[in-house]
């Protein structure tokens, strides 16, 4: 799993987690926003501990 470098709203967490299981972005993002209080600290730790997603050339 790793952070998306082209479909990123903030850090790329959301859309690399949605291209990991295959779902859209747009529902992880809104999964992430229902789920706030738990959810700010998982994605403060994402945005820091995933990988960026190299892009190819």
């Amino acid at each position: 799993m790793k952070r998306s470098l082209t479909n990123q709203s903030l850090h790329g967490v959301c859309a690399g987690i949605a291209h990991h299981f295959g779902l859209f972005p747009m529902a992880v993002r809104l999964l992430f926003v229902l789920t706030f209080p738990v959810s700010l600290f998982l994605y403060i730790f994402l945005a820091n501990t995933l990988p960026s997603d190299h892009p190819s050339l």
